[in-house]
Parts: structure tokens; sequence; C-alpha cells
């Protein structure tokens, strides 16, 4: 990942209703939800929703697929662990000691 698509994601995430959905989404995962169930759980007006969603899948962290009437809505976790990567991938200069706490916190969540 370069640092314009990963500035877009953590830009798009800085935004407490949009980081709530993407939450949301990756805990849903596979199956997504419908915008109107996410509105639903969050609290959050039909059509701020639909806004906050399109930005997310702007910046390539959600994806969205017709089904019937309902559009669902997935969380792209390639794209979060690409978001991921790009964030530790110089972690304390590579240096084993040092990332093995930031590894170990993360794995029982994987």
């Amino acid at each position: 990942m370069e640092s314009t698509p990963a500035i877009a994601a953590l830009g798009a995430l800085a935004q407490a209703t949009r980081l709530d959905t993407f939450r949301l989404l990756v805990k849903h995962e596979p199956d997504g939800m419908a915008a109107g169930d996410i509105a639903r759980r969050l609290d959050v007006p039909q059509n701020t929703m639909s806004a906050h969603l399109a930005i997310l899948a702007r910046a390539g962290l959600v994806r969205s697929e017709r089904h019937s009437r309902s559009i669902i809505y997935r969380a792209d976790l390639d794209a979060l662990r690409e978001l991921m990567l790009f964030l530790v991938k110089d972690c304390c200069a590579g240096s084993l000691e040092l990332c093995a706490p930031l590894v170990a916190e993360l794995t029982p969540y994987c």
C-alpha cells in the first residue's frame, strides 16, 4: 500500500460514525449487513448512513452488493490487512523483541 490510499483510508476512519460502522462490519464478516440494519444498529438516519458508507467505499474499506431490494455492505478485510501492514511494516526497525508484544496482542483476535 502506498501513502495516498493509506491516507484516504485513515481519513475515512477519522470520524466516529464511520469508525463505528467499519468496526461493526468487521464483526459481521463474512455475511455483511444491510445498510438499513447498520443505520438502525448505530442509531443513524439512513440517508446519513448512506453518505458514510459511500465515503468508506471510496476509501476502499467496504464493498457492497445488491441482494434483491437490499444492499449488503461488507468490510474489505484485504484492505484492512494492507492498511495494518502499512502502519507496522517498519515497526521497531525489524527488531523482533520489540514487535513481539504487538504480535502477541493481535494473535487472539485473528
